[in-house]
């Protein structure tokens, strides 16, 4: 398949290293949204100046997973810039696979009721839920992927929810999305076991990646943009380019978009030159270009 390797102008800096990533500052938040009783079950509303209504993205960071890696902190770097470019962001915390609660399924079931809570949380604060995208990173990629696609959840499925916000375009960065064909890299890239992503098969849910792999759910009319760092090497260019060409196969629009000289934490830095070929791709999901 083919795919974009877009070009950096100027001078070549080092990539970013993961002790780079963990130093990653930004903005306090406009507002702290729980949406339930545990400590990690809340969301961050960062909003630009302005009266609105102001599109949205929704972010959902990475970590393997696990709280041992960071996570919501890092991603309001990304949130600071995008503010100043008249964007809203609603950074997603969720229950962990290490957390009390997280994992299967209670992990999926926060990622969709802080979505969700978008809807009713939009009036009060000049959102717009008709111009909404959702980006991931890494493990966020996944969970970005999987609540684009969540409508196409079995109602019997413990985080199907009704009438889920629509969220017609998700951008994965460096994402591992593809839980069936990707367990060995998640395995070494990440130390996960696939049960504490997905759970145990039994006599009622006999296939584990049914309703929590993004993969599975194709199609789910939703245009994906997998962008990943040509030296990434916990998500390889190779695992978004695999998973473009399944989503095309089901007649899902998909597109691979490769930065050169990153690595997997320069595609969430906003001081990164790699970040200015990423604000592109998320203003034209937003409808903004």
């Amino acid at each position: 398949m083919q795919f974009k390797k877009v070009l950096m102008a100027g001078a070549v800096t080092a990539p970013m290293t993961l002790q780079d990533y963990l130093a990653l500052k930004g903005p306090q938040p406009d507002a702290h949204i729980a949406y339930g009783a545990a400590p990690s079950q809340f969301v961050e509303l960062f909003k630009p100046a302005g009266n609105g209504p102001f599109p949205v993205l929704v972010l959902i960071h990475g970590g393997c997973w696990t709280v041992h890696f960071g996570g919501i902190e890092q991603m309001r770097n990304m949130a600071g810039d995008l503010v100043k470019q008249g964007i809203a962001v609603w950074n997603v915390e969720y229950r962990r696979v290490d957390e009390e609660g997280g994992g299967y399924p209670g992990m999926y079931e926060d990622v969709a009721t802080a979505v969700d809570r978008l809807k009713t949380e939009a009036a009060a604060h000049s959102l717009d839920v008709a111009r909404v995208a959702v980006m991931g990173h890494s493990a966020g990629g996944h969970l970005a992927q999987w609540a684009a696609s969540r409508h196409r959840l079995p109602p019997a499925s413990p985080a199907w929810r009704a009438n889920p916000l629509p969220i017609p375009h998700v951008i994965s960065l460096g994402g591992l999305a593809d839980l069936r064909h990707e367990e060995k890299l998640i395995k070494s890239s990440c130390e996960r076991d696939m049960w504490q992503l997905a759970g145990a098969a039994s006599a009622a849910r006999p296939d584990i990646f049914a309703d929590t792999s993004p993969a599975e759910m194709l199609p789910a009319g939703v245009h994906t943009t997998l962008i990943t760092g040509e030296l990434d090497d916990i998500s390889p260019v190779r695992v978004a380019q695999d998973y473009a060409r399944r989503a095309q196969a089901k007649g899902d629009q998909a597109e691979v978009v490769v930065l050169p000289n990153a690595s997997h934490y320069d595609e969430v830095a906003a001081t990164s030159p790699a970040w200015k070929l990423i604000t592109p791709h998320i203003r034209k999901a937003l409808g903004m270009q």
